[in-house]
């Protein structure tokens, strides 16, 4: 089972067990973990799930549609940024930020 550490903007580090196949936004909800909205529930369609990977993590390449989402988020992109609701765990442990706000 990976682990799925939320980093918050202040530094807070949330650990939390997650499942092969869900999303890193579905892992955080379930938890209670702060800092991830996901007011559309994962439908790629509210970006109020971005999240910075940390380079020790990776996931399946971005796709156009996330892409376009990610230029209305809360806090500007960066190099990094990903939609939570995107990035869909395998077997290794990921480590990834919230941003300040995501409304």
């Amino acid at each position: 089972m990976p682990s799925v550490t939320y980093i918050s903007a202040t530094g807070t580090e949330t650990a939390v067990a997650g499942f092969p196949g869900d999303s890193v936004m579905e892992t955080a909800v379930r938890n209670g973990v702060p800092g991830i909205v996901a007011e559309c529930g994962g439908s790629l369609s509210c970006a109020t799930c971005h999240v910075f990977v940390c380079p020790d993590s990776v996931f399946a390449p971005m796709e156009d549609l996330e892409d376009d989402m990610l230029d209305g988020t809360a806090i500007d992109r960066e190099e990094n940024s990903r939609l939570s609701c995107q990035l869909k765990l395998g077997d290794a442990n990921i480590r990834v930020t919230t941003p300040e706000t995501q409304v």
